[in-house]
């Protein structure tokens, strides 16, 4: 074999090497891709319609002021805002779009968030591979976790990633990574009686919300998408944790009577017994 051709074998091997799935996406050091995420993840602070107050999760991407969360964390929301960890706060405006049944929805930001997206993987993963998810469990925003995609299970019709990793309320939206640092899923919900038997709405789901939409304002979500939304929620919360975060809670008298001045509405209730939390969401009559 000629010198030429010694090169040009090597050339042709090297060139292999660097457009190979290996060369392109390397594993990242949990330190390196949770820098790397970092900046496109924010906390959701959301007030609903009856003026309560709790925590969720989400993560920037498919454009600068989009981003991707669970529809159960905004779906009666009065006001929204997002933190991030420089800092920064920015008004969530309203909904791009949702899907109640798969849990999903795209948020409208208040403004333009330049070099902050993630990159978002549609690609389902292969089992016993490793995850990670950052969020704000029990309101500690940006705190990251790992664990292993235990399984890949078809809930509510669709196939859903069980993941190992600990999520608790307010990781709801947290995005779950793989090992190059893209978002695969969301945090949605927790097998309650089970020990990290938590569940995540893939990635791939978002495929059909259309980002192009103009938003709706949480004024012009009107009360009929709220009423079926909420019992669609209630119904799946069966046997299940919700992960949004914490809602304040008054003394019983004080419950009895706001219940009482909420018929014909959307209400939530949060309820926490033995370590447990379940969210129960529906309209009274």
């Amino acid at each position: 074999m000629t010198v030429t051709s010694h090169r040009v074998l090597w050339l042709v091997l090297w060139l292999a090497l660097a457009i190979s799935p290996v060369g392109l996406q390397a594993a990242l050091t949990p330190e390196k891709l949770y820098q790397r995420v970092l900046p496109s993840v924010m906390s959701l602070e959301v007030e609903n319609q009856k003026g309560e107050r709790f925590v969720g999760s989400a993560v920037l991407g498919l454009a600068d002021d989009v981003a991707l969360t669970t529809w159960h964390v905004v779906a009666d929301a009065r006001f929204v805002w997002a933190s991030f960890a420089d800092g920064q706060r920015v008004k969530v405006i309203g909904c791009i779009d949702h899907d109640s049944g798969r849990d999903v929805a795209l948020l409208k930001l208040e403004k333009k968030l330049p070099h902050r997206q993630a990159v978002l993987c549609r690609e389902m993963q292969p089992i016993a591979s490793r995850a990670y998810v950052i969020g704000a469990p029990k309101g500690y925003d940006f705190s990251i976790s790992d664990g292993l995609i235990s399984q890949i299970r078809t809930v509510d019709g669709f196939a859903q990633y069980q993941v190992s990793c600990p999520i608790s309320p307010g990781n709801s939206g947290s995005p779950v990574l793989n090992q190059r640092g893209e978002v695969i899923g969301l945090a949605a919900w927790t097998k309650a009686d089970a020990q990290n038997v938590n569940f995540a709405i893939p990635t791939r789901e978002f495929s059909q919300l259309r980002v192009s939409k103009p938003p709706s304002t949480w004024d012009q979500l009107s009360a009929a998408q709220l009423t079926s939304t909420t019992t669609s929620i209630q119904t799946r919360q069966s046997a299940r944790q919700a992960v949004v975060g914490e809602i304040p809670a008054g003394d019983y008298s004080d419950f009895r009577k706001r219940l009482d001045e909420s018929v014909g509405e959307p209400v939530t209730i949060m309820v926490q017994e033995k370590g447990q939390t379940n969210v129960y969401r529906f309209t009274m009559k």
